[in-house]
């Protein structure tokens, strides 16, 4: 399927791999309906595509995306944002999607594009990304749960002080604030993103699931109820042919053949 603002396609080096790129490069990337309507339908494609198991998100060396797109919402009413619900869909399509999902983040992830990032299980960046809120800047705030993921991923003080002054913290700082897993250098960042997308792909689709099922929950639940839930499906787990194969091939010193079963 072509799309009209991403280009996706599966890298012969990352078997079981999907990359898509955000691809607006006259408006930087900038997140509009058309795009988030086009990534929920890569999502759901993706979903029931067994050959999928992992998906990278990036988007030029410029831009990651520049924020959302202020010209088409600049003249909307609160009756219309509200009765279309804009945000809501796409972004509860990617929170609720069950496949890994890399952010491959270089140059610009302002507003919206933060948000898309966080959106992500984890963001792989390179030494040129820069993120920000500066919905401030505009009169408004953030609609794609910046306040509270940023929040949630780097604190308060460093959360409070990038919504009120609209500034943009670096790689480095990032790394340092726990926003981004890693750095890595912008002309490697694609191969960098791709290769630790084929190494989850080579897991067994089933426990990777589960792994991101869990590590999700602890931010919604208590240490107890989250504790009791990794047991559950860590048992859970040992009815699942990929478990027998995993442990066997450990024990034979051979690299198993997950078949997701």
């Amino acid at each position: 399927m072509s799309y009209e603002t991403l280009l996706v396609e599966t890298p012969e080096q990352a078997p079981g791999v999907t990359l898509v790129r955000l691809n607006r490069p006259e408006a930087l990337n900038a997140l509009n309906s058309r795009l988030l309507q086009e990534l929920a339908a890569v999502l759901d494609a993706a979903e029931t595509d067994d050959g999928v198991r992992c998906l990278v998100i990036t988007g030029s060396e410029k831009a990651f995306a520049a924020g959302a797109d202020i010209k088409e919402m600049s003249d909307k009413t609160y009756a219309e944002m509200f009765k279309a619900d804009f945000f809501g869909a796409a972004s509860r399509r990617l929170e609720q999607f069950r496949k890994p999902v890399i952010a491959a983040v270089a140059g610009y992830a302002l507003g919206g594009g933060c948000e898309l990032a966080m959106l992500c299980d984890f963001i792989i960046a390179a030494e040129t990304a820069k993120f920000g809120q500066p919905e401030i800047n505009l009169g408004v705030m953030p609609g794609i749960g910046g306040t509270q993921r940023l929040t949630r991923l780097v604190g308060k003080s460093k959360a409070m002080d990038m919504m009120l002054t609209g500034r943009m913290m670096d790689a480095a700082e990032a790394e340092r604030a726990g926003l981004v897993s890693r750095i890595v250098p912008a002309d490697k960042l694609v191969e960098e993103a791709l290769s630790a997308a084929a190494k989850i792909a080579a897991q067994s689709p089933l426990a990777v699931m589960m792994n991101k099922e869990l590590v999700d929950a602890a931010y919604e639940t208590t240490l107890a109820t989250g504790v009791a839930m990794e047991r559950r499906l860590f048992h859970s787990l040992f009815a699942f042919e990929d478990q027998k194969e995993g442990m066997a091939a450990f024990v034979e010193k051979r690299k198993p053949q997950f078949t997701g079963r």
